[in-house]
This record gives structure tokens, sequence and C-alpha cells, in this order.
């Protein structure tokens, strides 16, 4: 092979190379957020009405929910009855979400269907 040849491969693989090193830092930069909420249903009925709606407001913003209900076990203290984790690519998109419209149209079904504590809490970064 001539060498401007040989020149050329190295520096188109030094370039992806590095657009790929670029990428990985990236993908890195923004840790994803946490909603967590502890709930307490009050009105069943109020509630069937409230829960499936949630998910439509989330979805604008990336939302998922990796814990949505379940079993809840006590390791110190008391635990909630009802425990709701949903993750969003970014604090600022979970606050967002929480901001939305669609979500504060929700308040007064959600208000009528349970007691809540709600809060965010950002994960680390790998």
């Amino acid at each position: 092979m001539k060498s401007t040849y040989k020149m050329a491969l190295a520096a188109l693989g030094g370039a992806a190379l590095g657009a790929a090193a670029i990428h990985g830092l990236h993908a890195q930069g923004k840790p994803l957020a946490y909603a967590i909420t502890e709930v307490e249903i009050i009105d069943q009925a109020a509630f069937n009405e409230f829960s499936p709606k949630v998910p439509a407001t989330m979805q604008p913003f990336g939302g998922k929910y990796p814990v949505r209900g379940g079993k809840v076990v006590a390791l110190d203290g008391d635990a909630p009855k009802r425990v709701v984790v949903s993750v969003f690519d970014s604090i600022e998109k979970a606050q967002a979400w929480r901001d939305s419209a669609e979500w504060k149209a929700l308040t007064p079904i959600r208000t009528k269907a349970a007691k809540t504590r709600a809060y965010l809490a950002e994960g680390v970064t790998n």
C-alpha cells in the first residue's frame, strides 16, 4: 500500500475512534432522574380514574415506570403502602413533567384519590 493511503486510513480510523469516545462521554454526561412517589389510596374509585391518565402526561418527557405498585417491604421504619418510581433522562425533564399543564390538570383527581409524598432524586453517572 502506498504511504498516502496508509496515512489516509490511519486518519480515518483516528477520527472514528475519536467520534466514538466523544459519543461515550456525552452518554455519561447527564444522570437519570427518578420521580419517587409514596402513595396511600384514600378513594379507590378516584384512584382508578386518576392512575390510567398519568402515563400520557409522562410520555412527552420520556418518563417510564421501573416501579409502579407491587410489594413494598420495610427495612427500616415504616414502609409506604404503595410506591411509584418514574425514570426520566434528566432532572430537568422530570421537573418539566411535574410543571406541565397535563400533570397539573390531574391534581383535583389525585388529591381526592390519594395522599402522596413525592420527590425527585438524581441518579449516578456510570
